[in-house]
């Protein structure tokens, strides 16, 4: 895995979002982005992360942040998910696997000594001008849209 850095510019993509809808990052400049990478939907950890950053949805559009999720999952896999949990933001299908690629979120991961390649939980906070303002690397899924949002209060 070799996740890009703070600094750098974040890769545009075109992508399919839970309702058929084309996506660019390009869509978004001029807004702060929380693009964040997770391994599957409806699973234990990655339903808590989409929770939690529903459940403070609010506060991140008071700050004028778009939030995107992202999994190999196609289409149909994330309207269940997002309309089980009413997510009330996008999810991108990346079933060909090119925007973790670019993102360098896809590599080998371990589960109980079996190893596969699979999608690394990983998030980037990209700026305005469409830089990656900041990576967190391994989140915690329950804690990590506060994480996020005690960042931005910081700045």
């Amino acid at each position: 895995m070799n996740l890009l850095q703070a600094g750098t510019q974040a890769p545009d993509f075109k992508a399919t979002d839970q309702h058929g809808n084309k996506v660019t990052l390009k869509d978004y400049r001029g807004r702060k982005v929380v693009l964040y990478f997770y391994p599957k939907d409806h699973t234990p950890g990655c339903t808590k992360e989409a929770c939690a950053f529903r459940d403070n949805f609010a506060e991140f559009k008071k700050r004028g942040v778009e939030i995107l999720g992202v999994s190999i999952d196609s289409e149909t896999s994330h309207q269940s998910f997002a309309e089980k949990y009413n997510l009330p933001f996008t999810l991108l299908a990346d079933p060909e696997k090119k925007i973790v690629e670019a993102y360098g979120v896809w590599g080998e991961k371990n589960l109980y000594g079996r190893k596969y390649m699979g999608t690394q939980r990983a998030t980037f906070l990209i700026d305005e001008s469409g830089r990656i303002a900041a990576v967190f690397p391994k989140v915690k899924p329950e804690e990590h849209a506060k994480e996020i949002l005690a960042l931005l209060a910081a700045k």
